[in-house]
């Protein structure tokens, strides 16, 4: 055997038994794995990424769309005030205006599921009322709202605002 061919073979075999080799195989997929991983945290941090922004803009957008039906009241509650202001043809037309644009609130709000709690004459509920007072009627069961100080209202099942209310007590 000539030394070249020898050196030849010595290479061949450690060639053989290098791919063969158990920790060069775990080391490869090893590698594999980590780069797998890394591509994953990558997709999952843009998908993040992406979901906030869509968070956001949805955000904005309902935000919007709530503004835009408050504006419209706010443009008659404006005519309104400028009827006042001008002396108009007297305070039933001034009456008229706002009651339009509490209607027209209570429409924009409704159309958002925002509505107002019911309260007068009704038994005194703490999840939906604030008693601010107390006061002795006969007329009224004990415990039961007389008087509505500021309307409550929902959002769907959920209170947004509780109604303050005024609660009978026993005269």
């Amino acid at each position: 055997m000539q030394p070249d061919e020898n050196l030849d073979d010595l290479i061949e075999d450690s060639e053989t038994s290098f791919a063969e080799d158990p920790l060069v195989l775990v080391s490869r997929e090893r590698d594999e794995l980590k780069d797998q991983l890394l591509r994953v945290q990558a997709e999952f941090q843009n998908a993040l990424r992406r979901e906030r922004s869509m968070i956001d803009i949805r955000r904005l957008e309902a935000i919007g769309s709530v503004a835009r039906d408050v504006l419209d009241v706010m443009d008659n509650f404006d005519r309104a005030l400028e009827s006042a202001r001008s002396g108009g043809s007297g305070s039933s037309s001034i009456l008229a205006g706002l009651e339009l644009v509490h209607k027209q609130l209570l429409a924009a709000l409704a159309k958002h599921k925002v509505v107002p709690i019911e309260s007068q004459d009704l038994p005194f509920n703490p999840d939906e009322h604030e008693a601010v007072m107390q006061r002795p009627s006969d007329d009224h069961p004990d415990g039961t709202v007389i008087q509505v100080l500021a309307q409550g209202y929902k959002l769907g099942d959920r209170v947004l605002r509780p109604s303050k209310v005024v609660v009978s007590v026993a005269g």
